[in-house]
Protein backbone atom coordinates (compact mmCIF):
# COMPACT_ATOMS: atom_id res chain seq x y z
CA UNK A 1 0.00 0.00 0.00
CA UNK A 2 1.39 3.41 -0.96
CA UNK A 3 1.63 6.13 1.36
CA UNK A 4 -0.93 8.20 -0.37
CA UNK A 5 -3.05 5.42 -0.60
CA UNK A 6 -3.76 5.99 3.27
CA UNK A 7 -7.32 6.71 4.49
CA UNK A 8 -8.49 9.67 6.32
CA UNK A 9 -9.18 9.25 9.83
CA UNK A 10 -9.95 11.61 12.38
CA UNK A 11 -8.55 11.61 16.34
CA UNK A 12 -11.16 13.03 18.95
CA UNK A 13 -10.44 13.39 22.13
CA UNK A 14 -13.14 13.55 25.97
CA UNK A 15 -12.65 17.42 25.84
CA UNK A 16 -13.30 18.20 21.83
CA UNK A 17 -10.10 18.18 20.54
CA UNK A 18 -10.04 17.27 16.79
CA UNK A 19 -6.66 15.97 15.00
CA UNK A 20 -7.06 14.88 11.34
CA UNK A 21 -4.77 12.27 9.92
CA UNK A 22 -4.50 9.37 7.75
CA UNK A 23 -5.18 5.46 8.53
CA UNK A 24 -2.27 3.10 9.24
CA UNK A 25 -3.40 -0.50 10.48
CA UNK A 26 -6.54 -1.65 9.91
CA UNK A 27 -9.60 0.81 8.49
CA UNK A 28 -12.31 1.14 11.73
CA UNK A 29 -13.04 2.78 15.04
CA UNK A 30 -10.97 2.23 18.48
CA UNK A 31 -11.45 3.61 21.35
CA UNK A 32 -9.13 4.09 25.09
CA UNK A 33 -7.57 5.84 27.51
CA UNK A 34 -5.15 7.88 25.48
CA UNK A 35 -1.05 7.41 27.08
CA UNK A 36 2.35 8.11 25.68
CA UNK A 37 5.21 6.40 25.91
CA UNK A 38 8.51 7.99 24.83
CA UNK A 39 10.64 4.95 24.16
CA UNK A 40 12.64 5.56 20.62
CA UNK A 41 12.70 1.72 20.17
CA UNK A 42 11.36 -1.37 21.28
CA UNK A 43 7.67 -0.26 19.77
CA UNK A 44 6.36 -4.14 19.41
CA UNK A 45 7.47 -4.88 22.70
CA UNK A 46 4.86 -1.89 23.22
CA UNK A 47 2.40 -2.90 21.55
CA UNK A 48 2.10 -6.64 22.77
CA UNK A 49 2.62 -5.34 26.33
CA UNK A 50 -1.01 -6.66 28.17
CA UNK A 51 -0.67 -3.74 30.66
CA UNK A 52 -1.53 -1.95 27.77
CA UNK A 53 -4.67 -3.41 27.43
CA UNK A 54 -7.63 -1.34 25.61
CA UNK A 55 -5.51 1.99 25.57
CA UNK A 56 -4.99 4.31 22.69
CA UNK A 57 -0.83 4.18 22.09
CA UNK A 58 0.50 7.81 21.12
CA UNK A 59 4.51 6.99 20.24
CA UNK A 60 6.51 9.69 20.47
CA UNK A 61 9.25 8.69 18.41
CA UNK A 62 8.74 10.79 15.31
CA UNK A 63 9.51 7.80 13.42
CA UNK A 64 7.76 4.67 13.76
CA UNK A 65 7.80 1.15 11.58
CA UNK A 66 11.18 1.16 10.53
CA UNK A 67 12.85 -1.94 11.75
CA UNK A 68 9.38 -3.92 11.03
CA UNK A 69 8.80 -7.09 13.23
CA UNK A 70 9.82 -9.81 14.33
CA UNK A 71 7.96 -12.76 16.26
CA UNK A 72 10.42 -13.10 19.04
CA UNK A 73 9.53 -9.34 20.20
CA UNK A 74 6.21 -10.14 20.91
CA UNK A 75 5.53 -9.66 24.84
CA UNK A 76 2.41 -11.87 24.78
CA UNK A 77 0.25 -13.73 22.14
CA UNK A 78 -1.15 -10.83 19.89
CA UNK A 79 -1.17 -7.21 20.08
CA UNK A 80 -3.05 -5.64 23.21
CA UNK A 81 -3.36 -1.61 22.62
CA UNK A 82 -6.56 -1.05 21.14
CA UNK A 83 -5.10 1.41 18.98
CA UNK A 84 -2.37 3.45 17.46
CA UNK A 85 -1.30 7.26 16.95
CA UNK A 86 2.10 8.02 15.59
CA UNK A 87 3.35 10.99 13.60
CA UNK A 88 5.39 8.82 10.87
CA UNK A 89 4.42 5.32 9.93
CA UNK A 90 7.13 3.90 7.78
CA UNK A 91 6.06 1.46 5.40
CA UNK A 92 8.96 0.09 4.47
CA UNK A 93 11.64 -1.27 6.96
CA UNK A 94 15.52 -1.66 6.94
CA UNK A 95 15.40 -5.07 9.08
CA UNK A 96 16.95 -8.25 6.92
CA UNK A 97 15.64 -10.55 9.59
CA UNK A 98 12.56 -8.84 10.02
CA UNK A 99 9.13 -10.73 9.63
CA UNK A 100 7.26 -8.45 8.61
CA UNK A 101 6.11 -4.43 8.06
CA UNK A 102 4.50 -2.54 10.64
CA UNK A 103 1.42 -1.80 8.77
CA UNK A 104 1.19 -6.21 7.67
CA UNK A 105 1.54 -6.53 11.59
CA UNK A 106 -1.51 -4.47 12.52
CA UNK A 107 -4.07 -5.33 9.85
CA UNK A 108 -2.92 -8.90 11.36
CA UNK A 109 -3.92 -8.49 14.46
CA UNK A 110 -6.73 -5.77 13.20
CA UNK A 111 -5.30 -2.63 15.12
CA UNK A 112 -6.65 1.04 14.03
CA UNK A 113 -4.57 3.47 13.60
CA UNK A 114 -3.97 7.06 12.70
CA UNK A 115 -0.58 8.79 11.72
CA UNK A 116 0.17 12.31 10.26
CA UNK A 117 -0.46 13.81 13.57
CA UNK A 118 1.42 16.35 15.81
CA UNK A 119 2.13 13.51 18.65
CA UNK A 120 5.11 16.61 20.01
CA UNK A 121 1.24 19.09 20.51
CA UNK A 122 -1.02 16.10 21.64
CA UNK A 123 1.55 14.88 24.06
CA UNK A 124 2.18 18.47 25.47
CA UNK A 125 -1.74 18.70 25.61
CA UNK A 126 -2.34 15.19 27.58
CA UNK A 127 0.46 16.73 29.79
CA UNK A 128 -1.51 20.07 30.67
CA UNK A 129 -4.93 18.61 30.36
CA UNK A 130 -4.13 14.47 31.92
CA UNK A 131 -4.95 11.51 30.91
CA UNK A 132 -8.27 10.80 28.41
CA UNK A 133 -10.41 8.49 26.76
CA UNK A 134 -10.33 9.40 22.84
CA UNK A 135 -11.39 7.63 19.93
CA UNK A 136 -9.92 7.03 16.24
CA UNK A 137 -11.88 6.44 13.21
CA UNK A 138 -11.11 6.08 9.49
CA UNK A 139 -14.14 4.78 8.91
CA UNK A 140 -16.45 7.79 10.31
CA UNK A 141 -16.33 11.30 9.95
CA UNK A 142 -19.32 12.08 11.56
CA UNK A 143 -18.02 14.10 14.65
CA UNK A 144 -21.08 13.67 16.33
CA UNK A 145 -21.49 10.07 16.11
CA UNK A 146 -17.63 9.97 17.19
CA UNK A 147 -18.48 11.77 20.54
CA UNK A 148 -21.60 9.34 20.83
CA UNK A 149 -19.27 6.21 21.01
CA UNK A 150 -16.78 8.25 22.60
CA UNK A 151 -19.47 8.72 25.30
CA UNK A 152 -20.00 4.83 25.87
CA UNK A 153 -15.89 4.66 26.38
CA UNK A 154 -15.35 3.58 29.93
CA UNK A 155 -13.16 5.36 32.45
CA UNK A 156 -10.02 3.41 32.94
CA UNK A 157 -10.25 4.42 36.14
CA UNK A 158 -12.79 1.70 38.45
CA UNK A 159 -11.75 -0.72 35.43
CA UNK A 160 -10.91 -4.49 35.99
CA UNK A 161 -8.82 -5.39 32.97
CA UNK A 162 -6.60 -8.26 34.44
CA UNK A 163 -9.35 -10.99 33.15
CA UNK A 164 -8.89 -9.78 29.87
CA UNK A 165 -5.45 -10.75 29.37
CA UNK A 166 -4.46 -13.20 32.28
CA UNK A 167 -3.86 -17.29 31.11
CA UNK A 168 -7.49 -19.19 31.85
CA UNK A 169 -5.51 -22.48 32.55
CA UNK A 170 -2.35 -23.36 34.38
CA UNK A 171 1.11 -23.92 32.72
CA UNK A 172 4.51 -24.74 33.52
CA UNK A 173 7.68 -23.57 31.97
CA UNK A 174 11.44 -23.05 33.19
CA UNK A 175 13.43 -25.89 34.74
CA UNK A 176 10.96 -28.75 36.12
CA UNK A 177 13.98 -30.38 38.14
CA UNK A 178 14.88 -26.76 40.09
CA UNK A 179 14.84 -26.52 43.66
CA UNK A 180 13.17 -23.11 43.10
CA UNK A 181 9.59 -23.32 42.56
CA UNK A 182 7.55 -20.29 42.35
CA UNK A 183 3.93 -19.66 41.48
CA UNK A 184 3.37 -16.84 39.02
CA UNK A 185 0.20 -14.94 39.46
CA UNK A 186 -0.04 -13.85 35.85
CA UNK A 187 -2.43 -10.62 36.16
CA UNK A 188 -1.14 -10.12 32.22
CA UNK A 189 2.92 -11.37 32.80
CA UNK A 190 4.98 -10.30 29.93
CA UNK A 191 7.15 -12.91 28.07
CA UNK A 192 10.40 -11.27 29.02
CA UNK A 193 9.79 -11.18 32.93
CA UNK A 194 9.58 -15.56 32.57
CA UNK A 195 12.21 -15.20 30.53
CA UNK A 196 14.24 -14.03 33.35
CA UNK A 197 12.80 -16.48 35.60
CA UNK A 198 13.63 -19.01 33.95
CA UNK A 199 17.18 -18.16 32.89
CA UNK A 200 18.07 -17.88 36.63
CA UNK A 201 16.93 -21.52 36.59
CA UNK A 202 13.38 -21.19 38.02
CA UNK A 203 10.48 -23.73 37.77
CA UNK A 204 7.70 -21.68 37.29
CA UNK A 205 3.76 -22.79 37.16
CA UNK A 206 1.80 -19.49 35.52
CA UNK A 207 -1.47 -19.23 37.43
CA UNK A 208 -4.46 -17.62 36.40
CA UNK A 209 -5.88 -14.00 37.70
CA UNK A 210 -8.77 -15.92 39.68
CA UNK A 211 -6.97 -18.76 40.80
CA UNK A 212 -7.14 -20.11 44.65
CA UNK A 213 -4.56 -20.00 47.45
CA UNK A 214 -5.64 -23.76 47.82
CA UNK A 215 -5.06 -24.81 44.19
CA UNK A 216 -1.33 -22.65 44.27
CA UNK A 217 -0.55 -23.37 47.53
CA UNK A 218 -1.30 -27.47 46.75
CA UNK A 219 1.47 -27.10 43.52
CA UNK A 220 4.00 -26.48 46.85
CA UNK A 221 5.94 -22.84 45.57
CA UNK A 222 8.67 -22.08 47.44
CA UNK A 223 8.15 -18.32 46.60
CA UNK A 224 5.78 -16.40 44.78
CA UNK A 225 5.58 -14.00 41.65
CA UNK A 226 2.92 -10.88 41.27
CA UNK A 227 2.82 -10.13 37.92
CA UNK A 228 2.21 -6.51 35.94
CA UNK A 229 -1.10 -6.14 33.95
CA UNK A 230 -3.79 -3.63 33.13
CA UNK A 231 -6.83 -1.85 35.29
CA UNK A 232 -6.90 -0.14 38.46
CA UNK A 233 -6.16 -2.53 41.58
CA UNK A 234 -9.01 -0.59 43.35
CA UNK A 235 -11.18 -2.81 41.10
CA UNK A 236 -9.62 -5.57 42.22
CA UNK A 237 -10.97 -6.99 45.24
CA UNK A 238 -10.69 -10.58 44.53
CA UNK A 239 -6.78 -10.32 43.57
CA UNK A 240 -6.17 -7.95 46.77
CA UNK A 241 -7.73 -10.87 49.07
CA UNK A 242 -5.61 -13.51 47.78
CA UNK A 243 -2.62 -11.19 47.88
CA UNK A 244 -3.33 -11.01 51.39
CA UNK A 245 -2.97 -15.12 51.77
CA UNK A 246 0.09 -15.71 49.73
CA UNK A 247 1.82 -12.70 51.98
CA UNK A 248 0.89 -14.21 54.92
CA UNK A 249 2.34 -17.61 53.37
CA UNK A 250 5.67 -16.63 55.03
CA UNK A 251 7.60 -17.32 52.02
CA UNK A 252 9.65 -14.76 49.86
CA UNK A 253 7.28 -12.49 47.48
CA UNK A 254 8.38 -10.20 44.36
CA UNK A 255 5.90 -7.60 42.70
CA UNK A 256 6.26 -5.70 39.58
CA UNK A 257 4.10 -2.64 38.71
CA UNK A 258 0.39 -3.96 39.01
CA UNK A 259 1.66 -6.72 41.62
CA UNK A 260 3.56 -4.12 43.59
CA UNK A 261 0.16 -2.33 44.07
CA UNK A 262 -1.69 -4.97 44.88
CA UNK A 263 0.85 -5.99 47.88
CA UNK A 264 0.09 -2.29 48.72
CA UNK A 265 -3.24 -2.70 48.56
CA UNK A 266 -3.46 -5.88 50.90
CA UNK A 267 -1.59 -4.19 53.44
CA UNK A 268 -3.38 -1.52 53.78
CA UNK A 269 -1.93 0.83 51.61
CA UNK A 270 -3.70 3.43 49.21
CA UNK A 271 -3.15 3.35 45.32
CA UNK A 272 -4.28 6.14 43.09
CA UNK A 273 -5.59 6.89 39.31
CA UNK A 274 -2.16 8.93 38.14
CA UNK A 275 -2.45 12.56 36.50
CA UNK A 276 -1.04 10.89 33.22
CA UNK A 277 0.85 8.25 34.03
CA UNK A 278 4.98 6.86 33.59
CA UNK A 279 5.87 5.31 30.05
CA UNK A 280 9.25 4.86 28.66
CA UNK A 281 12.15 3.52 28.82
CA UNK A 282 14.93 6.29 30.46
CA UNK A 283 12.74 7.08 33.50
CA UNK A 284 15.76 8.35 36.86
CA UNK A 285 14.85 6.12 40.01
CA UNK A 286 16.91 5.94 43.10
CA UNK A 287 17.97 3.29 45.18
CA UNK A 288 17.44 4.73 48.58
CA UNK A 289 19.15 1.68 50.05
CA UNK A 290 22.75 1.64 48.05
CA UNK A 291 22.03 5.60 46.92
CA UNK A 292 23.01 3.93 43.15
CA UNK A 293 20.12 5.36 40.05
CA UNK A 294 18.84 3.33 37.59
CA UNK A 295 17.43 4.31 34.71
CA UNK A 296 14.03 2.23 34.33
CA UNK A 297 11.38 0.61 31.62
CA UNK A 298 8.22 1.80 33.29
CA UNK A 299 4.54 1.48 32.54
CA UNK A 300 1.90 2.41 34.99
CA UNK A 301 -0.89 4.86 34.71
CA UNK A 302 -1.78 3.80 38.42
CA UNK A 303 0.69 4.57 41.54
CA UNK A 304 1.31 3.67 45.31
CA UNK A 305 0.01 6.43 47.53
CA UNK A 306 3.38 7.97 49.33
CA UNK A 307 1.02 9.52 52.80
CA UNK A 308 0.13 5.69 53.06
CA UNK A 309 3.58 4.33 53.08
CA UNK A 310 4.70 7.24 55.33
CA UNK A 311 1.45 6.29 57.56
CA UNK A 312 2.86 2.41 57.84
CA UNK A 313 6.42 3.26 58.43
CA UNK A 314 6.55 0.64 61.11
CA UNK A 315 5.76 -2.00 58.19
CA UNK A 316 6.82 -0.71 54.86
CA UNK A 317 10.46 0.33 53.74
CA UNK A 318 10.79 2.24 50.62
CA UNK A 319 13.49 1.14 48.59
CA UNK A 320 13.32 2.96 45.20
CA UNK A 321 12.14 6.36 44.90
CA UNK A 322 11.29 8.41 40.91
CA UNK A 323 13.61 11.20 40.86
CA UNK A 324 11.42 13.11 38.20
CA UNK A 325 8.32 13.18 40.91
CA UNK A 326 9.11 11.58 43.71
CA UNK A 327 6.77 8.58 43.71
CA UNK A 328 7.17 5.73 45.09
CA UNK A 329 9.01 3.01 42.97
CA UNK A 330 9.52 0.29 45.34
CA UNK A 331 9.02 -1.03 48.69
CA UNK A 332 10.01 -3.68 51.06
CA UNK A 333 7.85 -5.14 54.25
CA UNK A 334 10.30 -5.26 57.40
CA UNK A 335 11.02 -8.43 58.65
CA UNK A 336 9.69 -10.44 56.23
CA UNK A 337 11.17 -11.62 52.50
CA UNK A 338 8.69 -9.31 50.29
CA UNK A 339 9.10 -7.07 48.26
CA UNK A 340 8.13 -5.11 44.95
CA UNK A 341 9.03 -2.55 42.18
CA UNK A 342 6.47 -0.35 40.17
CA UNK A 343 9.03 -0.02 37.25
CA UNK A 344 10.30 -2.93 34.97
CA UNK A 345 13.50 -4.13 35.66
CA UNK A 346 12.86 -7.19 32.98
CA UNK A 347 12.54 -4.01 30.28
CA UNK A 348 12.95 -6.16 26.74
CA UNK A 349 14.57 -3.90 25.09
CA UNK A 350 15.37 -1.54 26.97
CA UNK A 351 17.89 -0.51 30.61
CA UNK A 352 18.94 -3.58 32.36
CA UNK A 353 19.99 -1.50 35.31
CA UNK A 354 17.83 -3.03 37.48
CA UNK A 355 17.48 -7.25 36.67
CA UNK A 356 19.34 -8.03 40.15
CA UNK A 357 16.31 -7.53 41.66
CA UNK A 358 15.62 -11.31 40.14
CA UNK A 359 18.62 -12.39 41.87
CA UNK A 360 17.34 -10.95 44.97
CA UNK A 361 14.77 -12.93 44.53
CA UNK A 362 16.55 -16.08 43.70
CA UNK A 363 18.36 -15.05 46.86
CA UNK A 364 15.34 -14.97 49.65
CA UNK A 365 14.28 -18.08 47.46
CA UNK A 366 17.73 -20.35 48.28
CA UNK A 367 17.38 -18.75 51.93
CA UNK A 368 13.97 -20.32 52.74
Amino acid sequence: MSRESFKPALLLLEDGSLFHGRSVGKVGTATGELCFNTGMTGYQEIFTDPSYYGQLMVMTNVHIGNYGTHKDENESDSVKISGLIVKNFNQGYSRQLGDSSLQDYLEDNAVVGISDIDTRALVRHIRSKGAMNAVISSEIDDVNELNKILASTPNMKGLELASKVSTEKPYSKGDYTSNYRVAVMDFGVKRSILKNLEKRGCNLRVFPHNASFEEINQWGPDGYFLSNGPGDPAAMDDAVELTKLILDSGKPVFGICLGHQLIARAIGMKTYKMFYGHRGINHPVINVKTGLSEITSQNHGFGVDKESAERMSDVVDVTHVNLNDDSIEGFALKNKKIFSVQYHPEASPGPHDSRYLFDQFLKLLSEN
